[in-house]
This record gives structure tokens, sequence and C-alpha cells, in this order.
């Protein structure tokens, strides 16, 4: 008796033993600790980087499957497998990822990446994953390529076996393409949709060729689409054959079939459409106040108005308030009503009659409450107000602006004008601070900020909708062109904006090239804060811009005025390419603006304006525009282009101090 138990006391401590040391390996081979977990995953992206792929591959393979950062690590081990060219290891990685992870977003990825290496072996599989992401995540990306391979896999069983293609198949083929070509028009897959469609042998609409047509004209396969087109309804593709035949210089065509399509088919297209058909007809046009005039009067009423906004453009100063009042009467609710109510408002303005400006003034702003305008709108009746002496009301306006506008040009006049500062520089010397991760609220354990800490950008961008951790990813890469873009854009949609600490305005108006910019700027005594907004609006901080008329480098400058420029000062420039060099460039640039400056009796908006317009403009201007202060010499300033280039400088100026001001 007491042998039996002791034997199974034996027995029963064996088994504890057995199942300690099994939880205890599982234990450590499962669980890890974060740094040593992040160590690892480190050690492996640095030897992926290094085409050591053998080793990266068993690195990602030691991250623990407790980790979050676990099917990333998988994903990468799929990205390995496929560097060796090892198809059945990345083919288990991806299954791997997509069955045992299918919440995460790269589960979608690896799913399409798996599809599309079974197509040709195992096509009944890759359909089935294709069915899957389609069903799964019918608005992404991937679902409308999924659909384009669908249509491909059916298109190859009969083109590879028999040759002869079914009734039901070539209809399900043509759904498959059709709806390819309707959700990418221009995606990678569109020209071997439509090459594929026209082998089926079988009756193709005139929308389906119509839609053929759109795709191979946005890959710019003109005779292509010209062959396609033929197969259309006119009065549905007569814009799309427009823009075709000006491709191919057939002037003639253009000219005949826009005058016809304006008369007779408006109504069959989008607006978008006509105001191309419009441009490309005044493109060729000798005499363009005639040929607007012809074209607003054989127009149907579809996209008239955009028409009768020309019109006012080209028309004499005289004639255009007039022009601009019909407009706006005959199309109160159209897309050029607020263009024609803001032209009548600085109409008023410039003949000082205060009282009917304030009222066009305020009706603008109680009918369009989104138009890009409404700043300038509200800050010029701030500028009516201040006038007539009306300490609230313009008080009142000015703030609004900034309050509601705080990035604009306007929001910086504004300021000016609540400050009673007569000068454009404010004399601010701003602080620099690095561009940082967009976001401060983000908790250190989320995969996110680990995967950004890793420096695995490429992954991040993959499982990331947020465009300013994208332009965050692409400043951390150098891309600061890329980056200031993608944030610029992502901020212009935002309303209200967020307070000027945010960290996202840094990713908008980086500091970049700073230590370069503010030592010449000072040596030329020109102010290193408009300097940076300078290089800002003129290259986006690329040192490799060039312009279309030969301007290179972060400021832009023409390869005749820099030499003359570094002749003068001895700056040691040898050959056009030297511009592309920050330093030289950015020394020549403020000499080059100090000089303009000098003969513009120090004056920034004046020398803002001869940067872009030129020296000999900006005298002609000065002596024919009727202006009482700055802000009317800036809304009086005849070129479009250099209008908006002098705001946008100073827009960006404005931000700077706004965003780095060292308080």
């Amino acid at each position: 008796m007491f042998y039996a138990s002791n034997k199974f006391k034996i027995i029963i401590g064996s088994i504890i033993v057995g199942v300690c040391f099994l939880v205890g390996f599982l234990f450590a081979y499962v669980y890890q600790p974060m740094e040593k977990t992040m160590q690892i995953y480190s050690h492996a992206m640095q030897d992926f980087a290094n085409k050591d792929y053998q080793n990266s591959y068993y690195l990602f393979s030691r991250v623990s499957f407790l980790s979050k950062l676990k099917p990333y690590a998988i994903y990468h081990q799929a990205l390995c497998a496929k560097e060796l060219g090892d198809k059945k290891s990345e083919m288990k990685q991806y299954q791997l990822l997509f069955n045992n992870y299918p919440k995460n977003i790269l589960s979608l990825r690896a799913k399409y990446s798996a599809a599309q290496m079974l197509i040709e072996d195992e096509p009944n599989q890759a359909k089935r994953y294709f069915e899957q992401i389609m069903k799964d995540n019918p608005e992404s990306d991937f679902a409308i390529a999924s659909e384009y391979y669908l249509g491909k896999i059916l298109f190859d069983k009969y083109k590879n076996t028999s040759n002869i293609f079914p009734a039901s198949a070539k209809d399900d083929i043509e759904m498959s393409y059709r709806h390819y070509l309707e959700k990418a028009p221009n995606g990678r897959l569109a020209m071997n949709a439509v090459s594929n469609w026209l082998k089926l042998d079988k009756e193709i609409s005139k929308d389906d060729y119509l839609l053929m047509a759109n795709s191979s004209y946005l890959f710019e396969d003109y005779s292509k689409t010209k062959d396609l087109l033929a197969n259309t309804d006119l009065k549905d593709s007569w814009t799309l054959d427009v823009k075709n035949s000006y491709q191919l210089k057939n002037y003639a065509r253009v000219k005949e079939l826009a005058r016809y399509g304006l008369q007779n088919f408006s109504a069959y297209v989008d607006e978008k459409n006509i105001y191309d058909v419009v441009d490309i007809y005044l493109k060729m046009s000798t005499n363009k106040k005639d040929d607007i005039d012809f074209l607003y009067n054989i127009s149907s009423p579809k996209g008239k108005d955009y028409i009768w906004s020309l019109k006012c453009q080209a028309a004499q100063s005289k004639y255009q308030a007039g022009c601009y009042k019909q407009l706006y009467l005959n199309f109160p609710n159209g897309k050029f009503a607020p263009e024609a109510l803001t032209a009548l408002f600085f109409d008023r303005i410039w003949a000082r009659d205060y009282e009917n400006a304030e009222k066009i003034g305020k009706d603008f702003l109680n009918k369009f409450e989104q138009d890009s305008n409404r700043p300038m709108v509200m800050f010029w009746l701030g500028k009516i107000a201040e006038r007539r002496n009306e300490y609230d009301d313009y008080m009142s306006y000015y703030k609004s602006t900034i309050a509601n506008y705080p990035d604009t040009y306007y929001a910086y006049r504004a300021y000016l004008a609540m400050k009673h500062i007569k000068t454009s520089i404010l004399n601010a010397y701003i602080k620099e601070q690095p561009v940082e991760y967009p976001y401060k609220n983000i908790s250190k354990s989320d995969v996110i900020f680990k995967l950004a800490e890793l420096h695995d950008y490429d992954i991040l961008m993959e499982i990331t909708n947020d465009d300013f951790i994208k332009s965050w990813i692409y400043y951390q890469k150098g891309d600061y062109s890329h980056s200031m873009l993608v944030a610029r854009d992502a901020m212009e949609k935002i309303y209200p904006k967020p307070e000027r600490t945010d960290l996202r305005w840094r990713l908008v108006y980086p500091i970049d090239y700073y230590e370069e910019i503010q030592k010449y700027a000072k040596s030329t005594a020109n102010d290193p804060t408009l300097m940076l907004a300078l290089v800002r609006e003129e290259s986006y901080f690329n040192p490799d811009a060039q312009s279309a008329v030969g301007a290179r480098g972060l400021m832009q400058l023409m390869p005749a005025t820099a030499k003359e420029i570094s002749a003068h000062y001895g700056y040691g420039m040898t050959e056009e390419n030297d511009l592309f060099k920050p330093d030289l460039n950015i020394k020549i640039g403020n000499s080059y603006y100090a000089q303009l400056r000098s003969m513009l009796n120090n004056l920034d908006i004046s020398s803002i304006a001869a940067y872009n317009g030129g020296i000999g403009s900006i005298g002609r201007w000065q002596k024919n525009i009727n202006y009482a202060d700055t802000d009317e010499f800036v809304e009086q300033i005849p070129y479009s282009e250099t209008k908006n280039y002098v705001k946008k400088v100073f827009r960006s100026y404005w931000n700077y101090l706004r965003i780095y001001i060292d308080e």
C-alpha cells in the first residue's frame, strides 16, 4: 500500500514536472518582453535592408505570437521568401496571416497576393480568394482589382483550352471587365481589360466602347482611342473625341466637333467635360474675345455660365462689372455666381461706393458659406468698416477672419490691420522645431507607434489611411516635397482648423534648409522667414526642382539671372546644374531678392511680386493701377498668377510665424 502510494506520487510528480516544463517551454517561446521583441524586429529589418533575406526571415519568425507585431512580422517573412524565390514559404506566410489574423489590415493584402500567386496553377483556389475579397471588402482597391482577375481567370480557362467561349462565360468576363473599367479607368490593369474584352468576339454596346475609349485616352493611346470612339454614340462621346482629336493634332475636327457638340449635345455630358472642350477650342483661338462670344451664342444652356465667366474675364475693365452683373442675375445659383458677386463687390470698393459694397459683401457671406473667397470678402468688409471709422464692426470682421480662417493670407492681413502695422514684415523670429509624429495622444503601446519607432515605414504606409501619417512617413524618408504636398492637401479638407500648436501644422509648413536660408538671408538683410516661405512656394523644398521654362533648384532661379548674380558677387557658379546645389542656390537667390528689394524701395510685397512677374511688370502695374494701400495693390495686380503667388508666399510667411513664433 505504501509502495503504491509512493508510486502514485512519483507519477503525479512526473506529470507536474512535465507540464511545468511544457508550460515553461511554451511560455518562453510565446511570451516575449516588448523590449526583446522590438530588438528582434529591428535586427530583422536591418537584415532585410542589407538583403540578408534568409536571416531576416529567421529573425521575424522569432517574434512572439503574443505580440501585436506578429502579423507584421509574418508579412515580412512572406516578403523575405519572395525575395528568395521560395514560393512555398511565401504562400505559407500569406495563408498564416489571413487565416490567423483575419481582422488585421494586412490580411486583405496577403489574401490578394496569395490569389495572384495561384492564378496560373490553381485558378479555382485563386477565384475563391478573389471572391472572398470582393465579398468582405467590396469598396477596397483589392476588390476592384479582384474583379478584373475573375474575368481574366475565366478568359484564360477557355482561351487556353478550346478557345471557344460559351455565351454565359462571355457575359461574365464582360461584366468583370466593365466593372473594373468603371471603377478604375486608369488602373494598371485597364488596358489588359480592354485588350481581352475586344478578343471575346462578342457584340459590344456603344456605352462599353466609350468606357474602353476613356481608358485608352487616359493611357495616352490616342490612335486606339480614335478607333474605339468610331463605335460610340456621338452625343455621349463628343467631348472625349474633341480631347483625343486635339492630341492627334486634328484641329479641324476639334473645331467642327466642339461647335456641333456645344450646340446639340451638351445635355448628355458632364459639365467639367464641357469646360475642357471650351478651353481646348480657345487654345487654338487667334481672337479669343470673338471666339468666346461665338461659343456663347451657339451653346446649349448647360455650361453656358462658364463661357459667360470667360467672357467677363476677357472684357475690358470698364465693361467687366456689367458683364458680371448679368452673369449673376442669369445664373444666381450656378458655379460661377460666387466669382461674379466677388467681382461686383470689388467694383464697388474701387468706386468707393462702400454702402453698396457692404450690401454685396453681406449677401455673399449669407449665400456662399463654403466658397473659397469667403475669407477675402470677410476681410474686405472689415476694411470698409475701418474706412468708415466703425471700430466695433471692423474689429469684429478682422477677428472673425482670423478665428475662422487662421491659416489664410487674409488672416495675416487682418492681423496687421488690427495691430495697425503698416509694413508687410513683422520683424519676428521663428524658433526652429523639428517635424514630429503628427499626433501627441497616441499610446506608446499602440502598434502604429511601435512600427513608427521601428522605422517600418513601408508597412505603416500600407496600413494607414491617415494622410498626415503618410506625410510624416515621406518626411522620414527624406521626400520633403511629397510630404509637404500630402499634408497641405489633407489640411485643406479640415474645418475648423486645428490649433496652431497641433503637430500636423509642422508637416504642412516644415522648416527645411533653414540653416542655409537664415545664413544668407541675414547676410543680404532679407527676412529669413520670408525667404523660407518663398522657398516653400517656389520648389516645395525639392532641390532638384526644374520648371517648364528652365528655372532650377530651391529658389527656382533662371540660369541666365543666376550666372549674372554669381559673376557680380563672385559666387563661383560654373554651370547651370550648380543651381541644384542647395547652398549655392539659396545664396544666389537671396542676393537676387535683395537686388529686387533695393530697386523697389525695400517693399517686400512689391519685391515678392517682382520675383514672380519680373521687375519691369511691377513698374508698369504701379503706374497703371489706382490703389490707395497695399491691399488694393495686391488685389489689382493684373496677372492672376502673380497675384496668387504674392498671396501664397505671404500666407506661408504668416503660418511660419504663427506655428513657430518664439514666444
